[in-house]
């Protein structure tokens, strides 16, 4: 069965292996959720199984679990009331984990990764279900969840699996050593070596309530592929969808014939405080963790019998020197705060520009003209409740509406926020992004991230100041995405420059329908693990290689 499962996906892990190295558009599982790619009747059987978990006992087992919770209400105002079990005796989920990962090591790569890609395959039939789980725990609107949530996600995940298979398979299993014979007449020294890829204990996936999937899946398959166990850890308000991918995994696990408890899904209240405890556990060796600073420090410091991988807050920053189609520049800046309200890693918040003005194709432009003209492109692009609702979303939280909320008293409102009515939704809670004025001396202010629909528009001296606070802002505090507008040549020079000095990815003069919080699986890096906001990036080398270790074993043959 799993010799089967690799010949079946080896097509496509072979193209998903050629679009990493080539960096060339690939894309294994499409993005549109329309009838004409996914036939007739997808959309609505997705939504029911996805309302069939509403009000009812999700079947998963939970080694070691007591009593069940249910923790998960959606963005756009109602409680889901899916009941899962309670993790609680940690020493026999880890007992649990680790029991199959004998087998599952000396299966070989060939099998993991066959197992790995049929649980995307089974997943990628879920998908519509997945996408309503992942809209109504984190408040994307339907087709987001759809593309991030869904398809997005499988791929990075694809490509995780792929850097994987490289990495695993640059050592060959058996090698024959011969050493020439040290003098004439005498014999060689000939030994046979074998080399095999050994895992590094159990992974611990702490999940992030915003992008359940799309933020866990690739440290999750990364780990199952290199041959741990994983314990998936849902924020206890994005349950479902992990839920979801951790009972597909058990599914074809056990259809292989491994030991399904190889994925465990470990659900808490959140007093539990159960990240912590499994993070420190000696038998937890990586972990996977989306979230605020204060967790992610705490856990790259405390969690040091582990390797941690980490995506925490950032600040990220545009750059407006000038511009050839000011319309256009504006158009694409305020979709990239109006998308998902915010609340993404790689949204951008400082916006630099000198006090005097920017030069664009209708002439300069001072801060308070650049403001109104994204104010106008949200009034194009979000005048419409009905059509505002599909690119907002809800918001996520209480905190997300507290920070807006605050963000007119830190400077001056140049774009003010406005509640929108949810057609289908009405208890949904969803707001159009604000645009706050600074200058470059409200440094504790615009230092300091604010995860949401707030974007500070900061005025500088001159660009060469703008490119200097974004250097020293990205060196202090992180930053998962940059950008720049420029029609010079020299000031792009430097913001890239800069840029490189800061380890942060930039994107130049984006005018058409890419964003700069967008990124592309096998193409496009997510995080470069070079600056504060992460330690490791969507995907490379590094972030699947500390995953498994080469073990030997070597013998004389004649």
């Amino acid at each position: 069965m799993t010799s089967a499962y690799f010949d079946k996906h080896r097509e496509k892990l072979d193209a998903a292996v050629a679009a990493s190295a080539s960096r060339e558009y690939y894309s294994a599982y499409d993005e549109s959720p329309s009838p004409r790619v996914y036939g007739e009747t997808a959309a609505g059987e997705g939504k029911a199984a996805f309302e069939a978990w509403l009000g009812q006992a999700f079947p998963s087992e939970t080694p070691g679990s007591d009593g069940t919770v249910s923790t998960e209400r959606s963005p756009f105002g109602f409680d889901l009331g899916v009941t899962y079990p309670r993790a609680r005796d940690v020493d026999a989920l880890m007992g649990a984990a680790r029991a199959g990962m004998k087998a599952w090591r000396d299966a070989g790569p060939e099998a993991r990764v066959g197992v790995s890609i049929e649980i995307l395959e089974r997943l990628h039939a879920r998908v519509f279900e997945l996408a309503n789980a992942v809209q109504h725990t984190s408040g994307q609107a339907f087709v987001m969840a759809f593309q991030a949530g869904g398809a997005h996600a499988l791929d990075r995940a694809l490509e995780a699996v792929a850097y994987a298979w490289v990495e695993m398979t640059r050592t060959p299993r058996t090698a024959v050593w011969e050493k020439p014979a040290p003098r004439p007449g005498g014999a060689p020294l000939k030994m046979e070596k074998t080399f095999t890829v050994v895992p590094r204990g159990v992974a611990l996936v702490i999940g992030c309530t915003t992008f359940p999937t799309w933020n866990s899946w690739p440290g999750l398959f990364a780990s199952l592929v290199t041959g741990n166990a994983v314990v998936v850890k849902p924020h206890p308000s994005a349950v479902l969808p992990l839920a979801i991918t951790v009972q597909a995994c058990k599914e074809v696990l056990a259809e292989a014939g491994f030991d399904p408890h190889l994925v465990t899904l470990a659900a808490e209240d959140p007093a539990d405080k159960l990240a912590s405890a499994l993070a420190l556990r000696p038998e937890v060796r990586l972990i996977d963790y989306t979230g605020g600073n204060a967790f992610g420090d705490w856990l790259e410091k405390n969690a040091s019998q582990a390797t941690v991988f980490t995506e925490k807050a950032g600040v990220n920053t545009v750059v407006i020197d000038s511009t050839s189609d000011f319309e256009a520049m504006c158009a694409n800046l305020a979709f990239s705060f109006a998308l998902y309200t915010g609340q993404m890693c790689t949204a951008p918040q400082n916006v630099y520009l000198p006090a005097a003005g920017v030069g664009t194709d209708e002439g300069t432009k001072t801060p308070a003209e650049v403001a109104a003209g994204i104010g106008a492109a949200f009034d194009r692009l979000l005048g419409d409740d009905a059509r505002a609702v599909e690119l907002l979303g809800g918001i996520v939280n209480d905190g997300v509406l507290s920070r807006l909320e605050q963000a007119g008293s830190r400077g001056e409102v140049y774009v003010a926020s406005r509640t929108v009515t949810h057609p289908a939704y009405p208890d949904a809670t969803v707001r159009t992004p604000t645009i706050i004025g600074l200058t470059a001396a409200d440094a504790e202010v615009y230092e300091t991230e604010c995860f949401g629909p707030v974007a500070y528009l900061i005025t500088t001296a001159d660009t060469a100041e703008s490119i200097s606070l974004f250097g020293s802002t990205v060196l202090a505090h992180g930053a998962m995405t940059a950008a720049v507008y420029s029609t010079s040549d020299e000031v792009v020079a430097g913001m890239r420059d800069a840029a490189l000095d800061a380890g942060v990815a930039l994107s130049e003069n984006l005018l058409g329908g890419v964003f700069v919080n967008q990124s592309a699986a096998y193409s496009d890096f997510h995080g470069t693990g070079a600056n504060p906001a992460a330690n490791a990036s969507y995907t490379d080398g590094a972030y699947v290689a500390s995953r498994f270790r080469i073990v030997q074993s070597r013998r004389h043959v004649d």
